[in-house]
């Protein structure tokens, strides 16, 4: 099969080794990649749950219920051939990580910021020997070249696969700092939420919350949930 099918046509989705490893089987024919790849899995979790997203089409297939497909795609067709390009882009973040930039008021805000950030940059200090830079407001801070250059380190050493996820952890919390942290499971991701959070929650218990505001926040919420899903199945193996 190449690209989206319109219409169900199998009957039976499975999990079966192939000459290019783990793969999944739409009545005994392998899932091809829309480029026309055999979609090959690093993980028995994760081929499951692909097979589980086919079983559970109905006649029509509905890609937005396919995350981990589109996030297996994503990964062979698009991360691992642009593998430093997207590295680069996920280590950018770092440059203005959303923990480094503090409120100047009021404050139980500054407190806030305080209490729930300064642990996770102090954890990075210590497990990458990279120390992070916080300012007040939104004027840009420089951050060391040496705390980059060994945060870029780290994206580097991980595959193509969790460069996938972490890619979406980041861009979604706006965090490189949460994404790793979230990748060497040093919090997990339910923690790193909250913690992306915390302006956006200080002002909702100001100003009260707003219907369109809260929808925007549940749409990214449910595609960090599935990045960090996918996250967890690459290291699923049986």
């Amino acid at each position: 099969m190449t690209g989206w099918a319109k219409k169900r046509f199998w009957k039976e989705a499975t999990v079966a080794e192939t000459s290019g490893g783990l793969s999944v089987l739409l009545d005994g024919r392998p899932i091809m990649t829309p480029s026309r790849q055999l979609l090959a899995l690093p993980s028995a979790g994760l081929a499951q749950a692909i097979a589980d997203e086919w079983a559970q089409q109905e006649d029509l297939l509905r890609p937005a219920t396919m995350p981990m497909t589109r996030f297996a795609n994503t990964a062979l067709e698009r991360v691992a051939p642009e593998f430093e390009a997207v590295a680069e882009i996920v280590t950018a973040y770092g440059e203005t990580d959303l923990l480094c930039y503090r409120a100047n008021g009021p404050d139980e805000l500054v407190r806030r910021q305080a209490a729930a950030w300064d642990p996770v940059l102090d954890w990075a200090s210590s497990r990458y020997g990279a120390r992070l830079v916080c300012t007040q407001g939104v004027v840009p801070v420089d951050q060391a070249q040496e705390a980059l250059a060994r945060l870029g380190h780290e994206v580097r050493g991980v595959s193509a696969w969790h460069l996938t996820a972490l890619h979406e952890l980041v861009s979604l919390t706006g965090s490189l700092v949460l994404g790793l942290a979230i990748v060497e499971k040093a919090r997990s991701p339910e923690e790193a939420w909250v913690l992306s959070r915390v302006d956006e929650e200080w002002q909702f218990a100001q100003w009260g919350r707003d219907a369109e505001a809260d929808a925007a926040a549940e749409r990214r919420r449910a595609e960090f949930e599935e990045a960090a899903r996918f996250l967890s199945l690459l290291d699923e193996l049986s």
